[in-house]
């Protein structure tokens, strides 16, 4: 199984840090990161992703400008993205659906939660997600 990587997008070096510890805490994980939208666009031909958490509200390209640009992409449009926000207004949710985001995670979170998340986009079972009835 070869490394998986994920970008982390976020204006605050402090978010940046504590989702890269926590992800670390998962297992091998490469971490890129980038504190804007503008910079992970300049990252993602750089190397391959397998997943982006992005916030919402960073300057110059914010995280829903960079999520339209990657679903827009087909490079790049099978990659799952999170939200990781303290922005959870309706609007913003209904936006971030509207564009395709995979997850919409709010501000203050659970890691272990989080983990979760990150643990069934990235490490698939084959019954994830369906019901299985025994008899």
């Amino acid at each position: 199984m070869s490394t998986k990587t994920i970008l982390i997008v976020d204006d605050s070096a402090i978010i940046r840090t504590m989702l890269a510890t926590i992800v670390k805490g998962l297992g091998d994980y490469q971490i890129v990161e980038a504190s804007s939208g503008f910079e992970a666009l300049r990252l993602l031909p750089r190397g391959h992703v397998d997943l982006i958490l992005t916030d919402i509200n960073m300057p110059h390209i914010n995280g829903l400008e960079l999520i339209s640009y990657v679903r827009a992409n087909p490079l790049y449009k099978s990659i799952p993205v999170f939200i990781i926000s303290s922005e959870g207004s309706a609007v913003y949710l209904e936006k971030g659906k509207q564009l395709g985001v995979n997850e919409f995670v709010a501000k203050p979170f659970s890691p272990a939660a989080l983990g979760i998340l990150i643990d069934r986009y990235l490490n698939p079972t084959p019954h994830q997600g369906h019901e299985i009835l025994l008899p």
